[in-house]
């Protein structure tokens, strides 16, 4: 019997996916692919799995073509980008991979968070650049951490990550967060706000929300107005719950200090975005789960989902377990 064919839309490294050697017929795309590879295309009608990345988007005219599929596995937390609802209606499993990257992601909101609140961006160009003539008493001033306070959007595994490091920074806690449990509040000593008083009272606003219908353009030119015009904005969870052009509007103004995204919307931005000329942004390229471990552990689950669905077992983390039913 022919070992079963596998989609994998991105070429990853070997020792990653060694669990799929001799498991599986593996067709692979570029390492930077931006769309579901056309040489993938061609291999849907024999395809029985598909193993994604978030950037690739797994919609129902795609799993049309797919009569044969029965699993998709997403190497990311977030699931986005694949369309559930068709893969449930087809009784095909969706896995991610959550857990594996909490620490990473919050480690880099910590360190993004810490960048735009001491400027090192603009100081550190500075220094480059030849304008550090000397040592300025009021040059280079930002905001102190210990005393102020943090508003999170989205008090998941990674908002009480974040929330637990920002406390021992002495930072004043407050969350928004429809579904988190009451423990929460006592499990990181974080005070539960309405959405718009969270906007006027944090000195910082780091979202960790997924990316759902109501999430979507959360932060928009209506909210932004809420902010203190010192107030530093971080996005590490998805780009498109910030609007992009009121972010824009809102750094030139100066009606918020600064903002430090780690996702975007469009992702990637083009090299000529206006967001890169301003100084009050500073971007990096989607890196939240970016650490050796980290990645290598993502693929690895993603691994274990993929050849469970193959076998017809329950995938270790479904996301639309109703298909089993």
């Amino acid at each position: 019997m022919p070992l079963p064919l596998v989609l994998i839309t991105h070429t990853l490294p070997e020792d990653w996916m060694a669990a799929l050697e001799g498991r599986v017929r593996a067709v692979t795309g570029p390492v930077d692919a931006t769309r579901f590879d056309p040489a993938l295309e061609t291999h849907l009608p024999e395809a029985e799995g598909i193993f994604c990345l978030l950037t690739i988007p797994i919609r129902a005219d795609l799993l049309t073509r797919a009569p044969r599929l029965r699993v998709v596995s997403n190497m990311a937390v977030g699931y986005d980008n694949i369309d559930v609802p068709a893969c449930t209606a087809r009784g095909i499993p969706v896995g991610n991979t959550p857990g594996v990257l909490t620490e990473a992601t919050a480690d880099l909101t910590m360190a993004l968070l810490m960048s735009a609140a001491r400027g090192l961006p603009q100081s550190a160009n500075d220094a480059r650049e030849g304008r550090w003539s000397t040592w300025r008493p009021a040059g280079w001033l930002g905001m102190d951490l210990s005393g102020a306070t943090l508003g999170i959007v989205g008090m998941g595994k990674i908002g009480k990550a974040v929330a637990i490091r920002a406390k021992a920074f002495g930072m004043r806690l407050v969350y928004s967060d429809e579904v988190a449990s009451p423990e929460i509040e006592t499990a990181v000593a974080a005070e539960k706000l309405p959405l718009e008083m969270l906007f006027r009272q944090s000195d910082i606003i780091s979202l960790h929300c997924p990316l759902t219908a109501e999430t979507r353009r959360l932060v928009n030119a209506e909210t932004l107005r809420l902010m203190k015009p010192t107030a530093i904005l971080i996005n590490a969870a998805r780009g498109p719950i910030v609007d992009t052009p009121a972010l824009i509007v809102a750094l030139r103004s100066e009606q918020i200090a600064a903002a430090a995204l780690d996702v975007t919307d469009p992702e990637p931005l083009p090299p000529d975005h206006p967001l890169y000329s301003l100084p009050n942004c500073l971007i990096v390229p989607h890196i939240g789960s970016a650490t050796h471990n980290t990645r290598r552990r993502m693929a690895e689950l993603a691994c274990d989902n993929l050849l469970a669905g193959l076998a017809g077992r329950r995938l270790p983390n479904c996301v639309n377990p109703e298909v089993y039913q």
